[in-house]
């Protein structure tokens, strides 16, 4: 199956180095990134043990030639129901390795080339979802107050729609990165390692204040923690959302049960209503810490409502555009010049 030496290394002491020195050291990776990037290996490592009835502590080089990577990949869209973007990112993580792989050992120069010659999976573009005004005040008034846990899921979900933040960065954020002064604002660390500020709204700076009240008073402390006061995971914070999500579809806002809602549809909520709002698309970018203006116009290309203010300036079909007539007032004052 393979071209290199029947003994390759096995992956025990190139996984160590590329998790512990290259990834931290040469690559300065996030621990989001560090994390996803484990994350597959634990799937591709389990996969391999499986199919070859090897230990993962056995596995070689040799074992994760082209053909096991391409098993491994159908594995997670047919088997796992991931989806392509996911299948994507995990092959994205596999590259990576195989890249370290092709600088440490020569032998397996030609692995790494097969590897990192697999094709990203084209996927189909789809418009951005997000929720509508009424839709997003129903679920921020969907947690019960009374509790403490209510308090968090309130405080939690507000700072995600006003931030815009990834739910990484909410999740992560600690008492330090809030600001209250003439301006409130958040100091969040963003994908690639940006930091930005973002403003908060009064409404959320004293939700914020009061639900501070509850935590220990530590400027390393977890804003929202969990009932044990160890950081919410993502999970966690989806299990939230879901909750106030159901809460408000039963009560105030059945047109929920129409949509799939998720911590990153909030992100789109932010992004869309700032842009419904006439706030230039540079400075939602900037709002939401990312890399290029070409990733915030795909909320132009999804809102509807800023095509039909575009449409109804076009004359209709088999009429004339209408030109511009100068009154009479003007007419008088262009000849008197």
């Amino acid at each position: 199956m393979s071209e290199v030496p029947r003994e390759s290394p096995l992956l025990g002491s190139l996984l160590q180095a590329f998790f512990a020195e290259h990834l931290p050291a040469h690559r300065r990776a996030s621990p989001q990134t560090v994390a996803g990037y484990r994350d597959t290996f634990r799937l591709l490592l389990r996969f391999l043990a499986r199919v070859s009835k090897k230990a993962p502590s056995l596995l070689r080089v040799e074992d994760l030639d082209a053909p096991s990577i391409f098993a491994f990949l159908d594995y997670l869209e047919q088997e796992r129901g991931n989806s392509i973007r996911s299948r994507n990112a995990r092959l994205a993580a596999i590259r990576s390795f195989f890249r370290l792989v092709a600088l440490r050992e020569p032998c397996c120069v030609s692995v790494s080339t097969r590897v990192l010659a697999i094709p990203l999976k084209r996927t189909d573009k789809r418009l951005i979802g997000y929720l509508t005004r009424p839709e997003i005040e129903a679920i921020l008034a969907a947690p019960d107050p009374s509790h403490w846990s209510g308090q968090r899921d309130h405080a939690l979900l507000l700072t995600l729609y006003n931030s815009g933040a990834r739910v990484s960065e909410i999740l992560t954020l600690r008492r330090r990165q809030i600001r209250f002064a003439e301006t409130n604002f958040l100091e969040l660390n963003g994908k690639g390692r940006k930091e930005r500020t973002v403003p908060l709204w009064t409404k959320t700076a004293r939700t914020l204040k009061r639900w501070l009240e509850t935590i220990p008073d530590n400027p390393e402390a977890i804003v929202f923690p969990n009932a044990r006061g160890a950081p919410l995971s993502r999970d966690g914070a989806a299990y939230i959302l879901k909750q106030a999500v159901d809460r408000a579809i039963t009560t105030t806002c059945a047109t929920l049960a129409e949509k799939k809602v998720s911590p990153h549809v909030l992100r789109h909520t932010t992004a869309m209503h700032l842009l419904q709002s006439g706030v230039d698309i540079a400075v939602i970018a900037l709002w939401l810490g990312h890399e290029s203006i070409e990733t915030t116009h795909a909320y132009v290309e999804a809102d509807l409502k800023t095509k039909e203010q575009a449409l109804d300036k076009v004359a209709p079909a088999g009429k004339g555009f209408r030109r511009f007539q100068p009154g009479d007032k003007l007419l008088a004052f262009l000849e008197s010049l």
